[in-house]
């Protein structure tokens, strides 16, 4: 056990993440990416790790949600009071952008774990005097603005981010983990530092190797806007000659580039510049000694995409301590002690008695279901079978996949039983789809007002996902094979012993056990499904809500809790974080 007073000088972890979710009044994260990079956090700081995070303020964060009566989303800045939540602290590190010296500062919020240790996150920050206006705003929104902002805030993690921890004194770090593509700008300016190091004019292979070995990469998706590319030129009038990249006019080392790293995608000749990218996965991918998935399948996958490149798998999981509701973890206490530093102790759940584990599920679910019911004015009742439905409303996700056939769901509610059905979540500014899809659920949603109950909640934030997936009674996920790399939502849910009804793909094939875990929606996972059958995916949706859950909550209640009770001794004692941080530690941070 390491001790919990780790000095600057003693991290040997550093995580970098575009966003980090930490707490629902710090608005700098948009979705599961964030969320996980919190949750990770936690883990390590719970674990006694020797780590360190970095990531951008985003002052203005993400958005703030606003929809209209018809279901059209709008955006706000989403403003707050950056001196309420961390410290300033004195040290500055600069990049040079355009030929302008941004100055970075960062902010530090510590990040207590169960036995009193802690994991320092800084947030970088350019709103400073000595910067340009423009530079002021650079780490303002999060994925916001054109492809030059994104380019300059990746350089401002990756290289600003490096430049930082040395500042402050992080000079032993031995691995640097890169959640997602957006900090592999890191890659170079480690490898500039071990040409200056060893005092050579040129780039040695054994100081590409010296930095992948420093080096973990996470890719955490197979949709292709999620890996980040760049033009050359715009790369070219970004940094110029320097900032990690040595002198991309100069062909030799354009050349370099593309033939020994692998970063830069050619396609024709590459004297061509408009046909050349900068392309971060591959940066990433060639710059990292390990490079890994967030799920069994979303690992073969990558490998499929990728597949010149030796890509393992790690399957993601969430804070247990964090996304157990208030009921759940006064329960634990006082029947599974040990359980916050120690999730494996969740196998123990099935001893729990069956009425006492569905009395802290209704205890929940009313506070869930009056918070509903003030928000909508929908009058929602406890004793109703409740589904929630709440992630990034992205169109792959098929969030209205649910009303594919509204006159199945009328019989369904007329014949087995009625439900009620809870959504949330934000599509990004401009995801047209992700708008369109929100607006489908509101036409469903009056269309169906006599048989469902349907409600959608604004803004998604940390604290309404964690009261929704700990209130519902099951919880729904229907993306498009196979584009769910992992999700995390069902595991939250599982955690507070509510089942998911979900399509196989992602953590599901790896976490459902039909009929005892949860159930199924579609086939068996296997493949690569292109273009999906969405006919055939509600028909077995409809199939499993009629004939096995709505006569299962109905009219089996003691099975339905047996079901709650294998989620979490099965799930939840897997699928968390306090795993997921020690799989990364046996295999990738100390070797």
């Amino acid at each position: 056990m390491l001790r919990k007073d780790i000095s600057n000088a003693d991290r040997a972890i550093a995580y970098f993440s575009m966003e980090i979710g930490i707490d629902a009044e710090m608005p700098t994260y948009s979705g599961g990416l964030g969320i996980l990079a919190g949750d990770t956090i936690r883990s390590a700081a719970d674990l006694n790790l020797p780590m360190v995070a970095l990531t951008l303020l985003h002052r203005k964060g993400y958005f703030y949600q606003l929809i209209s009566d018809d279901g059209q989303q709008t955006e706000e800045p989403a403003e707050w009071v950056v001196d309420d939540f961390m410290q300033e602290m004195p040290e500055r590190a600069s990049v040079t952008i355009e030929g302008r010296t941004v100055v970075i500062r960062p902010w530090k919020f510590e990040v207590k774990g169960v036995g009193g240790s802690n994991v320092p996150i800084y947030f970088l920050d350019t709103n400073l005097p000595e910067n340009s206006e423009w530079d002021r705003t650079l780490t303002d929104f999060l994925y916001g603005g054109d492809q030059c902002y994104r380019l300059c805030q990746e350089a401002i993690l990756g290289i600003g981010g490096v430049r930082i921890l040395r500042a402050l004194g992080y000079g032993q770090i031995k691995s640097f983990h890169m959640n997602e593509g957006h900090a592999a700008l890191l890659t170079m300016e480690l490898l500039d530092e071990e040409v200056q190091r060893s005092g050579k004019t040129a780039i040695a292979r054994s100081d590409i190797e010296a930095v992948r070995q420093k080096c973990i990469f996470t890719t955490h998706t197979p949709v292709p806007a999620g890996h980040d590319q760049f033009p050359i030129e715009l790369v070219r009038r970004v940094f110029g000659s320097r900032e990690g990249f040595w002198d991309l006019q100069d062909p030799f080392l354009l050349d370099l580039a593309t033939r020994v790293f692998g970063f830069i995608d050619v396609h024709g000749d590459i004297n061509n510049a408009s046909e050349t990218r900068l392309n971060m996965t591959r940066l990433a991918l060639n710059m990292s000694h390990y490079v890994n998935g967030v799920a069994k399948k979303h690992g073969e996958i990558s490998k499929l995409m990728f597949a010149e490149y030796d890509i393992n798998s790690i399957t993601n999981g969430v804070h247990a301590a964090t996304w157990a509701g208030v009921s759940f973890q006064r329960l634990y206490d006082e029947l599974i002690p040990g359980w916050r530093n120690d999730n494996f102790n969740f196998r123990y759940a099935l001893s729990i008695p069956k009425a006492t584990i569905w009395d802290a599920h209704v205890e929940q679910k009313k506070q869930l279901i009056e918070h509903v019911n003030r928000e909508s004015n929908l009058g929602m009742g406890v004793d109703i079978l409740t589904i929630g439905f709440a992630r990034r409303s992205a169109s792959y996700k098929r969030g209205d996949l649910f009303f594919t056939d509204i006159e199945r769901l009328k019989n369904i509610c007329a014949k087995s039983g009625h439900i009620q059905m809870i959504y949330a979540g934000k599509a990004h500014p401009q995801d047209l789809s992700g708008k369109e899809a929100i607006q489908r659920i509101y036409q469903a949603r009056d269309v169906l007002k006599k048989e469902i109950k349907i409600a959608y909640l604004e803004n998604y934030d940390i604290d309404l996902g964690k009261m929704i997936t700990s209130g519902v009674d099951i919880w729904l996920n229907t993306p498009l094979p196979p584009l769910e790399a992992s999700g995390t939502s069902g595991m939250k849910a599982a955690l507070n012993g509510v089942p998911s009804l979900s399509i196989l793909d992602g953590w599901w094939i790896e976490g459902c056990i039909e009929g005892l875990t949860g159930w199924s929606i579609g086939g068996s996972g296997d493949g690569i499904k292109q273009g999906g059958d969405r006919s055939g995916d509600a028909l077995s949706l409809y199939d499993k809500l009629e004939r096995v859950i709505i006569p299962l909550y109905y009219h089996d209640r003691d099975r339905f809790i047996d079901v709650m009770l294998h989620c979490i001794a099965i799930n939840g004692s897997f699928f968390n974080t306090h795993r997921m941080v020690q799989q990364y530690v046996l295999n990738a941070y100390f070797l």
